[in-house]
């Protein structure tokens, strides 16, 4: 398939009838304000002119639109008063907004740990010590756990919320009064529901710390680097990336798997790799993305075992590239479900044989990694390079393949060979890493299952010259900028970017890898999709895998960010993300979130998406080709910058 806009959901206005039986026209004109011209018609008029009345009664009935009495234009005496919208229609022709409930009325209930209760006698009580969580009731359609998972989105101009909740919804405010009271109180129950903690300033210092109140308070952050990183970019030769609302994605090839793609391992020089359940399909790189070269190297079918090791593979979950593209590591998990594993395998792509198994032991014990990645964004191309990095829930370290004794390991040998623990610590508390990335000079951001993000210099992994924050969510995936200015980290429900930048006492201009920030930390922006987007991106529609672009060298900066949502690749234009001041951005409540995206939807849940090295962007593209991989097949496609 090919390239899709994000779908922006249908506003309101445009079907504001009070039948939910009115159909929609494509071609109608905005109904609401067709009322409004009727009923802006002064008696004159209607005197002087009565064809012209006749006219309007008769689009009226057409229209299915009801008279209104000026007591309906009164807000209604109702407490918590709303208007509820049900979407039908998915993303077809006949997709609209149709009248649930014409008027009703939202509360919060505290619920208990037994489960949820729909006793009438729970409303909420400010200050209730209770243990429980809160849920959003709106009349008796809508009931949903307040959280990240409803994503819901603020129309401040419109008095209007859309959510998710077993289907999308909008819900519309009479006054602005009620939607200010509606946004305050939901975001307080989305705090207490997200850390356990009443929705009050001290607890908010508690969560964040001081120097990060920005978070809690975006809109008295200070957002100045932002605005310093939009300058310096437009400025950059050859780094601003057009802003085109018209481009296009089009789909240059599409390779068939020879076997389930389990993941994607992109090479910068002549071949990149899928990883499959039963081996690895070679594939070349080229200027509009990557096609088969009909090479493929079977994984050993023995069953030999050595010190807890087998050369009878699961399916790898990890494939690095090392040695110039010459060797890939690859690691397998210990149990199905689960990622940790006590070594790796190393692979000569050259013969298709494997050449080594390694171990992963420190003083002595066998102990476990979840994580792999090279020493930094280039590595992988060095063709001297032996050493790259490990991570497990409490641990942070290097190894190198080279053996202490100066021995080249052989396979016949009856003992596997050891990695050497070259540098590295274990946490004594529970950090609970999930994932990390390195920078172009081999800095090191890692995120973990509190939603934190630490950031480590190339000089020590004892401490963190930085640790931002959670915002509730695990980060279940991490990128970062080959300058190291910016982190992308993904959960399940957003991506949130980060922006490393700080000014020191010297005034000068540093990121957080290589010193402490201080208060002068920006607020965070968030990526989303709309409601009606997430809840059509199918069952699994979690976040997966966020990244940016790949560069390798000192000036060159992404231009764009990827991630997996379901059967949806979600493209985002890197510098408008960064323009603060953007149509995205306005009308919006707490952290700033970004909507303005480009969708590639598959018949299946997809594998991985990811961007193809910057050396294949050729001159018709502002990037290089957008790989995208699905169980059965590979896809690539060019970003087109013609109109």
């Amino acid at each position: 398939m090919g390239g899709a806009q994000s779908r922006e959901d249908l506003d309101l206005s445009e079907s504001e009838s009070e039948d939910t039986r009115s159909q929609r026209e494509s071609d109608q004109e905005d109904e609401d304000a067709a009322y409004e011209d009727a009923r802006g018609q002064s008696s004159a008029e209607r005197a002087k002119s009565p064809s012209s009345l006749d006219d309007v009664e008769a689009r009226l009935k057409a229209l299915k639109l009801k008279y209104s009495s000026p007591s309906s234009e009164r807000k209604p005496n109702l407490e918590h008063a709303v208007k509820l919208y049900l979407h039908i229609g998915g993303n077809t022709p006949k997709a609209k907004w149709v009248i649930s409930e014409k008027l009703t009325c939202y509360r919060f209930v505290k619920t208990s740990h037994e489960g949820e209760s729909d006793g009438e006698d729970e409303e909420e009580e400010e200050g209730d010590g209770g243990e429980g969580w809160w849920v959003l009731k709106i009349g008796s359609k809508v009931k949903a756990r307040v959280g990240a998972g409803m994503q819901l989105k603020y129309f401040g101009d419109q008095r209007r919320v859309d959510f998710v909740a077993g289907g999308v919804w909008a819900a519309k405010f009479f006054s602005n009064e009620d939607y200010r009271a509606f946004v305050g109180r939901y975001q307080d129950c989305l705090f207490e529901n997200t850390y356990g903690y009443e929705a009050t300033e001290q607890n908010r210092i508690k969560v964040y710390g001081k120097d990060f109140m920005g978070w809690a308070k975006p809109e008295a952050a200070d957002d100045s680097m932002w605005e310093d990183a939009e300058d310096s970019l437009s400025k950059s030769p050859g780094s601003a990336t057009p802003l085109r609302p018209s481009q296009d994605l089009r789909e240059e090839f599409e390779e068939a798997s020879n076997g389930g793609i389990q993941g994607l391992a992109l090479g910068a020089l002549e071949n990149s790799f899928l990883v499959g359940d039963s081996g690895i399909q070679v594939v070349k790189n080229f200027s509009h993305g990557i096609h088969g070269k009909g090479v493929f190297v079977n994984f050993d079918s023995g069953s030999s075992h050595r010190n807890g090791l087998s050369t009878t593979y699961s399916t790898p979950k990890k494939a690095l590239l090392m040695k110039a593209e010459t060797n890939m590591l690859l690691m397998s998990p210990i149990n199905e479900g689960k990622p940790h594993a006590r070594g790796i395998h190393q692979l000569d792509i050259e013969t298709g044989k494997i050449v080594s198994e390694w171990k992963f032991e420190k003083d002595g014990a066998d102990i476990t990694m979840r994580d792999i990645v090279n020493d930094s964004k280039g590595a992988q191309l060095d063709p001297t390079g032996s050493t790259f990095l490990g991570l497990d829930d409490n641990r942070l370290c290097r190894w190198d393949m080279r053996d202490r004794k100066g021995l080249v390991q052989d396979l016949a040998d009856a003992n596997t060979p050891v990695l050497n623990w070259t540098q590295g610590h274990q946490f004594s508390r529970g950090t609970n890493f999930q994932c990390f990335a390195t920078t172009g000079d081999g800095s090191i951001a890692v995120g973990s299952l509190d939603g934190k993000i630490r950031l480590y210099s190339i000089n020590s992994m004892r401490q963190a010259k930085t640790a931002f924050p959670g915002l509730g969510s695990p980060i279940t995936h991490v990128d970062v900028t080959f300058d190291g200015k910016w982190i992308l980290g993904t959960t399940d429900t957003y991506l949130i970017l980060i922006c490393t930048l700080f000014t020191d006492k010297d005034g000068k201009t540093k990121t957080g890898f290589n010193g402490r920030m201080g208060n002068r930390i920006s607020a965070p922006r968030l990526l989303k999709l709309t409601p009606l987007d997430s809840h059509l991106a199918g069952v699994d529609n979690k976040f997966r895998g966020g990244q940016f672009s790949w560069v390798t060298e000192n000036g060159k900066q992404e231009r764009h960010l990827v991630a997996t949502v379901g059967k949806f690749s979600v493209i985002w234009n890197f510098q408008q993300v960064k323009n603060g001041s953007h149509e995205c951005y306005r009308n919006q409540e707490g952290l700033k979130s970004c909507y303005c995206y480009k969708i590639v939807p598959k018949d299946e849940s997809i594998v991985d998406s990811r961007f193809m090295h910057d050396k294949f962007a050729v001159t018709d593209s502002p990037e290089a080709p957008l790989v995208i991989a699905t169980p059965l097949k590979v896809s690539s496609f060019s970003i087109s910058s013609r109109r």
